[in-house]
């Protein structure tokens, strides 16, 4: 499909120009039901070009996405929200994939620090309601996510979410539908193999709490390892209250369901 293709049905993305992007969400997900996840990205930047982008978290198995999208597009722009209470390895880490790889990286903040958040709000994710830890997403990630896709004008976003991760997730199509973005999610049916045999193909690292036992990790003050009892690796996140962090919800669900930071 190219940027000229008018369908029926189409959702319109409007591109630097001001001419709009045609894309039928069937048709392209039909179109890309069997294609490899190279193959997803490079449809991505062929249709949106200097409008696609891609978001990280830096967490355990951020180096696949990262390779992924870099071996297809080098100097994609990649978002990173730094909430600032992430773990010192954190910082590490994401300093020396950025090396490596050469990542043309974004890095935004919320305008209100840590401090001044804390002696405003108190200590948002000490807290067993929702509505706190949800209030905390949305100074911390929410806001800043969305800055950056303004700013960097992205018409669409490549993420890695998959489907065994959320309940949420598993409702995904391949292209999707956000707001006024389209999400683009080219591992969405990869399981823990396939993660673990592209790290070990690339020499790509994981996070370096994976081997204190986290499968998924964001903040210092909201993440723990992996537990014997645990039903869901999810409930290793926000005392298991949360599902997603508001970052991959529409904004008008956003307030409403129960949200968890993101695996990315």
């Amino acid at each position: 499909m190219s940027k000229q293709d008018v369908v029926e049905n189409p959702k319109s993305i409007t591109s630097r120009s001001g001419n709009p992007i045609q894309v039928d969400l069937d048709s392209v997900n039909l179109q890309l039901e069997n294609k490899s996840s190279s193959e997803i990205i490079n449809w991505a930047q062929t249709t949106f070009q200097e409008g696609l982008v891609l978001s990280t978290s830096f967490g355990i198995q951020s180096a696949v996405m990262l390779h992924l999208a870099t071996s297809v597009v080098p100097d994609m722009p990649i978002i990173w929200v730094d909430t600032g209470y992430l773990p010192e390895e954190t910082y590490v880490f994401a300093e020396n994939l950025t090396k490596r790889l050469s990542l043309n990286l974004k890095v935004y903040q919320s305008p209100l620090s840590p401090a001044r958040m804390e002696a405003l709000q108190g200590k948002l994710w000490d807290s067993d309601e929702v509505k706190s830890l949800n209030l905390y997403d949305q100074i911390r990630k929410v806001e800043p996510m969305q800055r950056a896709l303004r700013e960097l004008k992205a018409q669409a976003w490549l993420v890695g979410l998959r489907r065994g991760q959320t309940e949420h997730r598993k409702t995904l199509s391949t292209v999707t539908q956000q707001d006024k973005l389209l999400k683009v999610h080219p591992i969405l049916s990869w399981n823990n193999r396939d993660i673990y045999q592209y790290l070990t193909k690339h020499d790509l690292p994981y996070h370096p709490f994976f081997d204190l036992g986290y499968v998924s990790v964001g903040d210092w003050h909201s993440s723990r390892p992996l537990m014997l009892d645990d039903t869901n690796e999810r409930d290793t996140r926000f005392k298991g209250l949360k599902q997603e962090c508001g970052l991959h919800l529409d904004l008008t669900l956003g307030g409403s369901k129960s949200l968890d930071s993101s695996t990315l």
